[in-house]
């Protein structure tokens, strides 16, 4: 039985089940009469920076390239002051959910459910920008510092081919390419097997057979 509330973060590969798994886990609290927050980030693209760069936009007349992948976009983070500005404002504003907002909810007694946490954002930031090291920035060691920590952090974890297959079944707009895919599976692994915090779960399994693995998890809360 669950008395207090929690954080829960969950991190990995697209198409590994982490939206399916973070709607039974909220089912699971709101069964018992709990009040949960789903919460989605990214490391540039949480709900601050996206209202930021609308503004930007209207202010720019159009003239801050479209969020996804394109060529304007390659373009304009080629330029090391616009990069690093990007990285900074991202950073930061990850610092406000994490270290403030989620702790608000968290005060008023809301169970927090991440979908996407630090791990992803670095891993994000590893393959786009490997140049700029970011993890040594002071910036984000404060990030990793200040951020709430969490009950639980589960690791869904599929095979690249998988991942690509699934998110063709769900019309992915800005699938990743098979490398990067992989280069993100090194990744997940290598943190993972460094971490005694992380469950790591392989989730090419029949989705309910993943939701009692988790749940097992939960029931000595």
């Amino acid at each position: 039985q669950i008395n207090m509330a929690q954080i829960i973060f969950f991190s990995g590969l697209d198409g590994a089940g982490k939206s399916t798994q973070i709607d039974r886990l909220k089912d699971y609290y709101l069964n018992k009469n709990k009040k949960v927050y789903c919460f989605w980030s990214r490391g540039g693209y949480t709900p601050g920076f996206q209202k930021l760069k609308n503004i930007i936009r209207k202010i720019l007349k159009n003239k801050l390239p479209k969020a996804g992948k394109s060529q304007e976009r390659e373009a304009s983070f080629g330029n090391p002051l616009i990069r690093k500005i990007w990285l900074i404002i991202s950073i930061v504003d990850l610092i406000f959910y994490y270290s403030f907002f989620l702790r608000i909810k968290l005060l008023f007694g809301y169970n927090i459910v991440c979908d996407r946490f630090i791990l992803d954002t670095n891993v994000d930031f590893n393959i786009a920008y490997p140049n700029e090291k970011v993890e040594n920035w002071i910036l984000w060691k404060i990030l990793v510092w200040s951020s709430i920590k969490p009950d639980h952090h589960f690791l869904l974890l599929i095979s690249v081919k998988e991942s690509m297959q699934r998110s063709l079944f769900k019309k992915e707009p800005f699938p990743d390419s098979f490398e990067i895919l992989e280069k993100r599976l090194a990744y997940y692994e290598t943190y993972s097997n460094n971490s005694k915090n992380i469950h790591k779960l392989y989730c090419e399994k029949p989705i309910d057979e993943v939701t009692k693995l988790i749940l097992i998890f939960f029931s000595n809360d």
